[in-house]
């Protein structure tokens, strides 16, 4: 039986000349291991909380006020019996900092705020037109799958996708790359044609030097 080989192109490297480093490209840390299911117990563990949360909104139709209260309260009653058991039992005492977010979550978000809104601009400013109409046709596209799917559905489809894309490309990364190289040949070669027919007409405004 004659056995499957890739075919290579010139500018696609197989996935022995250029491993995949999922780990390093998801920043090496907690979120990484969880994405790439290093830590399986972990990572299943959040994948059912979050289809359990799912299944009260979707199947069981909770409202998310309730829902919010009934956990509070549940919170409340564990730190009560917790904190008056302990000195029965041979507990620690619940501290505040248990519950207390770090700053350094709070920078993270706000870095990560600030380079979407850069990056917003830059593409919305048309400097690069091939990037702008791509923008432009994948937020269409996203808001035309939006209308098939309620909001709650269409977030646990993005966390699915978010929790088993990341380790699939990674076993079968040899296949994927193959088929995006061939897809962003295509690509580009629609884009050139458009470009050059098209967006080359398209009267731009005078572009500003740039002083040191």
């Amino acid at each position: 039986m004659p056995t499957h080989k890739t075919p290579q192109a010139s500018g696609f490297t197989g996935h022995h000349e250029r491993p995949f480093h999922g780990h390093a490209l998801l920043g090496r840390g907690r979120l990484a291991e969880i994405l790439l299911w290093r830590d399986k117990k972990l990572s299943a563990a959040i994948v059912g909380g979050f289809s359990f949360v799912w299944f009260l909104f979707e199947v069981v139709e909770y409202n998310l006020v309730p829902l919010l209260c009934h956990i509070l309260i549940a919170i409340m009653l564990i730190l009560f019996v917790w904190y008056n058991a302990a000195g029965l039992i041979t507990w620690n005492i619940p501290e505040i900092y248990y519950f207390e977010i770090p700053e350094s979550t709070f920078a993270y978000l706000y870095n990560k705020l600030n380079w979407f809104l850069m990056k917003f601009y830059d593409i919305s400013t048309g400097k690069d037109l091939t990037l702008f109409f791509l923008t432009i046709s994948g937020l269409w596209i996203v808001s035309a799958i939006g209308n098939l799917f309620n909001t709650l559905n269409l977030i646990y489809l993005l966390f699915v996708c978010m929790m088993s894309l990341p380790a699939m490309y990674e076993r079968y990364e040899e296949e994927v790359n193959y088929l995006a190289f061939r897809g962003n040949q295509d690509v580009r070669r629609l884009f050139r044609t458009l470009d050059s027919k098209f967006l080359n007409k398209i009267p731009r405004g005078p572009v500003k030097p740039k002083y040191k």
